[in-house]
């Protein structure tokens, strides 16, 4: 009885420790050779529906796929696709996938892409400045001295032919008395000879030319010509009504020909002198409409058309003049005065549009994220053109429909790391020279990404790290020893001072070469610059 129990205890420790062993080494083979059924399908969990892998594809976006789970040259595992993801190597290089919650939690919006017509108004801070073509200015054309003013102050209004100054000239008085002595001289020789009576005609015209071209006005020289005796002054009047903006004459003083002593501007009709950006100017044409708006006439529109654009930039401002005409028949409006000017840009017809909040820009590029998918997004870089209050044309990189991301696309490019998805981008720059824009991924599909192997020298307290590493084939580097920059302080543990790592670095900004993975490979050797696999 007693043999018959311990030869039942002695099966049954043989049939757990077959069991047992059995378990363990199918664990082993699965572990070296992979799974024939984990290739083809994964098993249900809590019950539910079996999702088909459909193959396994390169966690660095690489064009390679493996119908059976493996490791990429960085030891990183293989990344299963499923029956209905529909995730290819052509469909996942440079996008983003964010899930259908998160995309709602960040409150994604999206619009189409749609042919529309600007309607651009460019606006731009102006003065008001006097009608140059109804300001004039009083100069005598003789020498002479102030006798008495008639308006004494600057800013007064005067009318149309309204007394100014009294002048007196020694030359003005010498002038009329040669005049008046002629003109005696041709009603005393009208019985005389015709050629005697024709040279003193000739010397009355000439004194008489010599008076007008003086400014003396017809009613004096016809006074002067009936009377005959010479006054002593001449009285000078406003040629135009308007405000004297100017006076310089001053009762008594000495004034030389050509000085201008009064300058009075016609006010009915004033200019504003708008600053327009050098962007906006291509926008502005003659004869447009523009509103004037100013600060002391809150309820009042000023309406205009634009009359000229001036052929020169003020430089510190990179602003282009650009004049508009208003009526100032209640003199409102006074020179000085500050104004906003809205102009109104003629349309070009329909052209492709996004909203403004669609373009990402950083400073070399444009971007915009249209959706490929549900919970997909591509960003393609763009070429804009003109800009409206709320849309902007697009002349390339988008098509007309095409569903683009208008709000919370910041916070995608926060939750996915958009310029890593973009690093794409670059390759066609670094061709011309031009650095990419700063990347915190590895892009083996953009060529952004490259690989190497070497030794950790010093890690300094600014996460500088330096290696020295073999030859970098995808930048023909030789064996050398340089400093880089880690994308995060996670990578810092792999990074030890003595450590033999393979690593995978990018350029983020002009020299600056960041480590972006890294996994250690064992105790440095004799050799550091071992080169790469």
């Amino acid at each position: 009885m007693k043999k018959n129990i311990k030869m039942g205890v002695l099966m049954l420790t043989a049939t757990v420790l077959a069991t047992g062993g059995g378990y363990w080494y199918g664990q082993r083979q699965s572990a070296a050779h992979g799974s024939e059924q984990a290739a083809s399908t994964v098993p249900p969990a809590n019950g539910k529906k079996e999702r088909k892998i459909l193959f396994y594809r390169n966690p660095m976006g690489l064009p390679d796929t493996s119908p059976t789970p493996k490791k990429d040259p960085m030891g990183m595992d293989y990344i299963a696709v499923f029956d209905g993801e529909e995730e290819s190597e052509a469909a996942s290089a440079g996008q983003i996938q964010i899930s259908t919650e998160k995309v709602q939690k960040l409150g994604v919006r999206l619009e189409a892409a749609s042919m529309r017509t600007l309607d651009k108004v460019v606006r731009a801070v102006g003065r008001i400045e006097p009608d140059e073509r109804l300001t004039y200015a009083i100069a005598p054309k003789f020498e002479g001295y102030i006798e008495r003013l008639h308006v004494n102050a600057t800013g007064q209004a005067v009318g149309k032919g309204q007394p100014l100054f009294e002048v007196y000239s020694p030359e003005l008085v010498s002038a009329q008395r040669e005049y008046a002595i002629a003109a005696q001289g041709v009603e005393a020789l009208k019985g005389a000879s015709e050629e005697t009576q024709k040279g003193m005609r000739e010397l009355a015209e000439s004194s008489l030319m010599r008076l007008r071209n003086w400014d003396i006005s017809n009613e004096q020289v016809k006074a002067l010509s009936q009377s005959g005796a010479a006054r002593r002054t001449l009285t000078f009047r406003s040629p135009v009504a308007g405000i004297v903006t100017e006076k310089k004459a001053v009762q008594g003083m000495r004034f030389m020909p050509g000085e201008a002593l009064y300058q009075v501007t016609n006010l009915s009709s004033v200019w504003v002198i708008a600053d327009v950006f050098e962007q906006d100017i291509v926008l502005v044409r003659p004869g447009a409409m523009a509103t004037v708006r100013i600060n002391a006439y809150p309820d009042k529109v000023f309406t205009g058309p634009v009359t000229y654009v001036y052929p020169t930039l003020t430089a510190e401002t990179r602003t282009v003049p650009v004049r508009v005409e208003l009526t100032n028949a209640g003199g409102l409006l006074k020179p000085g005065m500050f104004t906003q000017v809205e102009l109104s840009a003629a349309p070009k017809g329909a052209v492709l549009t996004v909203p403004t909040s669609a373009v990402i820009d950083s400073g070399r590029r444009q971007i915009v994220l249209v959706q490929v998918k549900e919970g997909r997004f591509e960003p393609r870089e763009v070429k804009v053109g003109a800009r409206s209050e709320d849309r902007i044309q697009i002349l390339e990189g988008v098509q007309d429909g095409e569903m683009v991301v208008v709000a919370a696309n910041f916070l995608i490019d926060a939750e996915s790391n958009l310029k890593a998805a973009i690093g794409g981008f670059a390759s066609a720059e670094q061709g011309k020279g031009a650095a990419p824009e700063s990347s915190t991924k590895p892009q083996g599909a953009g060529g952004v990404g490259h690989q190497a192997e070497g030794t950790v020298e010093d890690v300094d307290a600014k996460s500088t790290v330096t290696l020295a590493h073999g030859p970098v084939p995808s930048l023909k580097w030789p064996a050398m020893s340089m400093e880089f920059k880690v994308a995060h302080s996670g990578l810092l543990k792999e990074l030890k001072p003595g450590a033999l790592v393979a690593f995978e670095f990018v350029e983020r900004d002009q020299g600056e070469w960041v480590i972006t993975a890294a996994r250690p490979l064992g105790k440095a050797t004799a050799n550091p610059h071992a080169g790469h696999n």
